[in-house]
């Protein structure tokens, strides 16, 4: 399994996605126990808005499978999105994302 850093971009729907927020989150949180998503967040930016999660998966194209099943992308608040896969190699927290 690798490691894949998933960026959202979010729409200007702000009043929209904060309406469809605790679904986002609870899908994440599904996969977070299931070992698929090792962390998420939302940039801190709100002139920029997106958020970053860091998923455990085969491929990117199961990574796309999660986007297309993610509550916001439903809703339509995420204007775009970047799936790249990510190899830390260091810091206290690398060790973290190896293996799987």
């Amino acid at each position: 399994m690798a490691v894949f850093a998933l960026i959202y971009r979010y729409t200007d729907e702000t009043d929209r996605r904060m309406e469809v927020r605790p679904r986002h989150r609870e899908y994440l949180a599904g996969l977070a126990e299931q070992g698929t998503v090792l962390v998420a967040g939302a940039f801190a930016d709100e002139s920029a808005p997106g958020g970053l999660i860091i998923v455990r998966a085969g491929s990117d194209a199961e990574v796309e499978n999660l986007v297309q099943g993610d509550p916001y992308q439903e809703a339509g608040v995420i204007a775009g999105y970047a799936i790249r896969e990510w190899a830390p190699p260091i810091g206290p927290l690398a060790g973290e994302f190896a293996g799987g």
